[in-house]
């Protein structure tokens, strides 16, 4: 016997969400967006120590 599948969710509140649509409402898909224009999604990045070496790896 095979389990029925779950039902999709929206990524911003939980609720259910149509299999062709990746949110909700209109209103989550905002937020989301609002989330990446502002850099919550981001992923930090570790910066390189600076060299003592001049421009193009000369010193």
């Amino acid at each position: 016997m095979t389990k029925p599948p779950r039902p999709l969710r929206c990524p911003i509140c939980g609720k259910p969400r149509a299999p062709a649509q990746r949110f909700c409402s209109d209103r989550c898909a905002t937020i989301d967006l609002g989330r990446w224009l502002s850099g919550d999604y981001a992923i930090p990045a570790e910066e390189e120590p600076e060299s003592d070496e001049g421009v193009g790896g000369q010193a």
